[in-house]
């Protein structure tokens, strides 16, 4: 995507953000992850919102029959208004500009942490603790699971990658072996 349309998808999220109002970020919230979901999930969909002899009437019915059911009025209205605009290919970008205008607002980031075994709660309790402190920022935790990593963990938050997992030892190991023999 190119910096046009991430700002394009911007001021679009940022009209959302001002409709949604401070008691709605979360809801609003939720229901983009549910549009961004089927979006990414159904290439089929965003074909046929592609396609030139569909009508915007039959896009707009076409979305609302795929996510529409849960979705509140504003939320619905901004994807109508990017279907109408043919920009119905900003509409995954629009959802993380949302998101993280959300999170901002309300002092949260979503962290990524893999790991080679479903965290514990108590693990996933001081993993949150620890960053808490270190970001000033409560953690939204999803955790995924990588066998990859052979033991550790590796954390993502936003473009910040804190990485404690075997296998990124291991690969600092071999780059410092490399850097050695040359």
């Amino acid at each position: 995507m190119s910096k046009d349309q991430a700002a394009v998808a911007k001021r679009y999220a940022l009209a959302l953000f001002e409709i949604a109002g401070t008691q709605n970020l979360d809801k609003t919230a939720e229901e983009l992850r549910l549009v961004k979901s089927v979006i990414s999930s159904n290439k089929d969909l965003m074909k046929v919102l592609a396609h030139p002899k569909v009508s915007a009437s039959q896009k707009k019915e076409l979305v609302k029959d795929s996510v529409g059911a849960e979705l509140s009025t504003p939320v619905m209205n901004t994807l109508f208004l990017l279907v109408d605009r043919n920009r119905y290919s900003l509409i995954g970008e629009m959802a993380d500009q949302f998101i993280n205008l959300a999170n901002d607002a309300q002092g949260i980031a979503d962290a990524k942490v893999y790991s080679v075994r479903p965290l514990s709660s108590t693990e996933t309790a001081e993993l949150e603790k620890t960053f808490t402190s270190r970001l000033g920022k409560k953690l939204r935790i999803e955790n995924i699971i990588d066998p990859s990593l052979i033991g550790g963990v590796k954390i993502r938050i936003g473009n910040r990658i804190f990485d404690g997992s075997v296998s990124g030892k291991l690969d600092r190991i071999e780059r410092q072996l490399a850097s050695v023999r040359s």
